[in-house]
């Protein structure tokens, strides 16, 4: 429920300093009225006379916020209507500042519910929907700023740290004398995902040595929205709406598509049918060549969630292990066939 937008309120301080209401100081920067507001989200959402709009704290830089709002104009533009463009302050700017000097970012809003992971109608609505939006940002026509860049071989590298840190907690936990459930099953089950991880990695380097800038050329490389999931595709009467690209970097598009299927795809065990008609469904509006699929499948291969379970518990309290980590790490262990069943598909 949005609740009624309260008036602005001012205190007087030691030193003759008034304290005005923060979020009421951001908003009296923008040209239009605030009728409502609702917290949401970690931030607060607008019924504006402009329609629904959210505000947020920004801690990004300012050229990548103006970027941004020309990404998002340009999406607006080439059919993608509903995007949480960024609205412009009464100066024309992109960010607003309070006193202590904050910025802040107005956007559209929207409400609807969120893409149901228990849907494959949804599911595979979403998987087009990105696909249109790939398309769309292939055609972007500024040059992109260096920052929104990543690196061939950063995916490389952030896999080598994350194989590094699995064997370290190994050989920490190897060391432990009383070992506790999550323990003795980490142990049991390194060996089958630290070669795993090992062989990805390997691949990557073997990727890297055969095509290096070819990448580029060929156009494996794009916009992405950095991060999509179904908590960030909401349906509406009017269509699906796509929001928060604050993550957008210049990356090989397939990452996009690799980190929704995984999510995705774990929440179903790794259903084969489900993954080829996620696949085929990108496929249909954007065509994938034979160097996506095999970037597609060293993101979906690599066993990051292996990684993640034991970085969180080597992280923590070592003396009290959440049981929620041995249920998550046995779901993961418990759905391997099927996974590589999967991987095995998509490789052939």
């Amino acid at each position: 429920m949005i609740e009624r937008h309260k008036k602005w309120t001012c205190d007087y301080h030691g030193g003759g300093v008034y304290v005005y209401n923060r979020e009421n100081l951001i908003l009296e920067q923008y040209p239009f009225e605030v009728k409502q507001t609702a917290k949401g989200r970690g931030a607060l959402i607008c019924e504006t006379s402009q329609g629904l709009k959210i505000l947020k704290e920004y801690r990004g830089s300012e050229g990548r916020a103006d970027f941004l709002y020309r990404l998002l104009q340009f999406l607006s533009e080439h059919g993608q209507e509903r995007v949480d463009c960024i609205v412009r302050t009464r100066e024309e700017k992109t960010l607003a500042r309070d006193v202590d000097g904050t910025a802040y970012m107005v956007r559209s809003w929207y409400e609807g519910r969120e893409c149901d992971t228990k849907s494959r109608e949804d599911i595979l609505r979403a998987i087009r929907q990105l696909a249109q939006i790939h398309n769309i940002l292939r055609t972007f026509p500024e040059e992109i700023p260096d920052y929104l860049q990543i690196q061939d071989d950063s995916l490389l590298m952030e896999n080598e740290k994350h194989t590094r840190e699995l064997k370290k907690i190994r050989n920490f936990v190897s060391g432990r004398k009383k070992k506790n459930d999550f323990e003795m099953e980490f142990l049991h089950s390194f060996e089958l995902f630290y070669e795993e991880a090992q062989k990805v990695v390997a691949l990557q380097r073997q990727e890297l040595q055969e095509h290096g800038e070819e990448t580029v050329q060929q156009g494996i490389y794009g916009i992405c929205h950095g991060d999509y999931n179904q908590h960030n595709v909401v349906f509406l009467r009017q269509g699906i709406a796509v929001l928060n690209f604050e993550k957008a970097s210049y990356d090989v598009q397939v990452a996009d598509l690799a980190n929704f299927m995984r999510k995705i795809l774990e929440k179903h065990n790794w259903n084969m049918g489900l993954g080829m008609d996620m696949l085929k469904a990108y496929n249909m509006i954007r065509k994938l060549d034979h160097q996506e699929l095999d970037q597609l499948y060293i993101r979906l291969a690599y066993p990051e969630k292996f990684w993640k379970i034991a970085n969180h518990y080597f992280n923590t309290s070592k003396a009290w292990v959440c049981g929620r980590n041995l249920e998550k790490l046995e779901k993961f262990i418990a759905q391997n066939e099927a996974r590589e069943s999967f991987l095995h598909l998509i490789r052939a």
